[in-house]
């Protein structure tokens, strides 16, 4: 997976060397790419905004700018996203249908935002984080390259994806670790039993419990089985 980011602050993108993501670049499963767009400033002061036409608040980044460093690393088969508020909102099947692209080329706006005509020229979809404002979009692009990196082949273990939340449409189940009593609370005795069928019987409902305490909308769009019925009835009483 290629990631061509154009933004103006690149150093803000360090974060992206630690941990997964690190090892995932360092193994050359994935590659991150940073184009600083004041490169293609033709202002000996590397201006890459002006005033707004028809008066406002703010500066907007100008066109040829945006357009020549998209031009810089452009290819057939690249999507450009836009990120931006007025996107739609990013969640996991737009992780998942993310992930099947060979060439992604994000785009981040900053100060008051990007001239119309270029997002209108070179952008294929406009994606939000959430119904929030930043100051750019080197966060939310950020978001992006973590979560869609994690279903890039070799990045992490295939049942790290499959159990994680909203995998299979629900949060995931509570997970413990040692010690087996931390301040009067043991760990569940099914998950020390050994029992593989018992543990993921557990998992399962314990998983269902918690979608419907903090997510009950997920339970809706997804195909419940009747033992899964039966669980919430009993527990919702």
């Amino acid at each position: 997976m290629k990631f061509d980011v154009l933004t103006l602050f690149p150093e803000m993108f360090d974060l992206m060397k630690q941990s997964i993501m690190g090892r995932a670049m360092e193994k050359n499963l994935i590659q991150i790419n940073l184009i600083n767009m004041r490169d293609f400033s033709k202002n000996k002061h590397k201006k890459v905004d002006d005033t707004v036409y028809g008066g406002g608040a703010g500066m907007l980044i100008k066109p040829d700018i945006v357009y020549d460093a998209y031009q810089s690393v452009k290819s057939e088969k690249a999507k450009v996203i836009f990120l931006s508020p007025q996107g739609k909102t990013f969640n996991q099947q737009k992780v998942l249908e993310l992930a099947k692209e060979e060439h992604l080329i994000l785009l981040c706006g900053h100060y008051e935002g990007i001239d119309q005509r270029v997002i209108d020229k070179i952008v294929d979809e406009e994606i939000s984080i959430g119904d929030y404002v930043l100051t750019g979009g080197e966060l939310p692009a950020m978001v992006l390259m973590d979560s869609i990196s994690r279903y890039v082949e070799g990045v992490l273990s295939n049942d790290s994806k499959l159990e994680e939340s909203f995998s299979n449409g629900l949060l995931e189940y509570p997970q413990y670790t040692r010690p087996e009593v931390f301040e009067d609370q043991k760990v569940p005795e099914v998950l020390l039993s050994g029992h593989h069928e018992k543990i993921e019987k557990w998992r399962r409902e314990e998983a269902l419990k918690k979608t419907f305490r903090k997510r009950p909308d997920l339970l809706e769009t997804i195909e419940l089985s009747e033992n899964d019925k039966k669980i919430l009835k009993d527990f919702i009483g």
